[in-house]
Parts: C-alpha cells; structure tokens; sequence
C-alpha cells in the first residue's frame, strides 16, 4: 500500500513539474535597460495556439491609459493595458520550446518573429525576438 502512494506521489509531482515547462500561464517582464519590473502578462493556449495579453502594466507612473500609437496593425491607438502582444505561437515538435508566432513590443509599435522557451524547470521564459537578423532576449519570470 505505502509503494502505491509512493508511485501516486511521484506520478502528481512529475505531472506538476512537466505542466511548468511550457510558457502557459503569468509573466512579470522586466525593462531590459533598468530592470525594474513593466507588466504583468498572462500566456494562453487554445487549439494548441498560443497568445498573450498585458493584464496589468507595472512600472512605476505607468500610465493605465495609454495608447499604441505607433502600432501599425489592429491594435492601433488601442490601449496598451490589456492589449494582446503575444499572436500564433506553436510548440515545436520534440523541444520544450514554441515558435512560428509573432510579439508586439507596444512601445515602438514593432512585431517581431517569436520564439518562448522556458527555462530553470519553467519558472523563467526567455522570451526571443527577432526581425531579419537582428534578435533581442528578455527573460521573464512566473508569477506563481
């Protein structure tokens, strides 16, 4: 009887840790210049398609009402806070890893091809993205 709930144990905690490996779930993202914390986004899945939202913008004076100006697509003057950033990702197959997707950085207006991984038994997210051959990284961390 103790083996049986030992194996039970064992098989609840591998499940927990493997659901961690993947980008679902809330992100704290970080300026990349001064690291002070920028927002609060929450990662979804539906139909194995993956898209991301700002639920909260954390900087310090953040404005709550600000405005995508300088987006180009639908989200045009929209607002920034509950915006959807993150479009299309896929999980690539074999790898702990999803691409193919596309992240909007609202401050510039800019999207950029996407690739997540996460890292450290999935409680980072590098988080990549890239336009030709110019690619930059940020790391971002869940929010348990």
């Amino acid at each position: 009887m103790n083996k049986a709930l030992a194996a039970i144990v064992t098989v609840a905690f591998s499940t927990l840790a493997a659901a961690q490996m993947t980008p679902v779930g809330s992100w704290h993202s970080f300026d990349e210049k001064t690291g002070e914390l920028k927002s609060l986004v929450v990662i979804s899945e539906t139909g194995g398609v993956l898209t991301g939202h700002i639920e909260q913008l954390l900087r310090k004076n953040a404005d709550p009402k600000k405005l995508c100006t300088e987006c180009t697509d639908d989200r045009k003057d929209k607002p920034v806070l509950g915006m959807e950033i993150i479009r299309g990702a896929k999980k690539a197959e074999g790898k702990d890893m999803w691409e193919d997707g596309k992240i909007l950085d609202p401050e510039n207006g800019k999207s950029y091809t996407l690739r997540l991984t996460p890292i450290e038994d999935g409680k980072k997210l590098e988080v990549r993205g890239s336009v030709l051959f110019i690619s930059r990284t940020q790391t971002w961390q869940r929010v348990q």
